[in-house]
């Protein structure tokens, strides 16, 4: 038992700072939702998401602490990168999506509810923001019609925000 009491230590301090941190982190993103209104949905993929990579960084310093081969666990994790990446290749957008949607929730001026015009060129779109999900902004029109669009391009069109008083469409 001797022999591990470091590594308890070390680890004790590791979950106590994830706990500090995770916390901190959560009445940020709480902070930001209810400054710029955000609904409940978006805030929980937003904090979902965060909290992943904050586990995942945590698992590696335990990892670390616990004496896990540096180059094993190295090669482990590259050789996993590896095989995402080849798999993410053809479907590069799903981590452009992910990314664009962490944007959409903190920075952009259109939330759930707002009329809003994508200025596309070939199929504009008009209608009220229904849902902002990890990976599409939907869209409900005035006929009725949900429209998906991947938020990655919701990101790259140029979009109108309407000044509309009507309360939103019930789904």
């Amino acid at each position: 038992m001797e022999a591990y009491k470091i590594e308890l230590i070390e680890s004790a301090v590791v979950l106590i700072a994830y706990v500090i941190i995770k916390l901190a982190i959560t009445k940020s993103v709480d902070k930001v939702a209810i400054k710029f209104t955000y609904q409940k949905p978006r805030v929980k993929i937003i904090k979902k998401l965060i909290n992943f990579f904050l586990f995942l960084i945590n698992l590696g310093f335990l990892l670390f602490i616990w004496g896990v081969d540096q180059r094993e666990l190295i090669f482990f994790i590259s050789s996993l990168l590896t095989i995402l990446g080849i798999a993410f290749f053809a479907q590069w957008s799903i981590i452009s999506n992910i990314t664009a949607t962490l944007i959409l929730f903190f920075n952009h001026p259109a939330k759930i509810g707002d009329t809003i015009c994508v200025q596309d060129k070939d199929y504009p779109i008009e209608g009220r923001i229904h849902d902002i999900g990890v990976f599409f902004v939907t869209i409900k029109t005035a006929e009725g019609d949900k429209i998906t669009i991947p938020s990655n391009i919701f990101m790259q069109k140029m979009v109108k925000r309407k000044a509309d008083t009507t309360p939103p469409p019930k789904s």
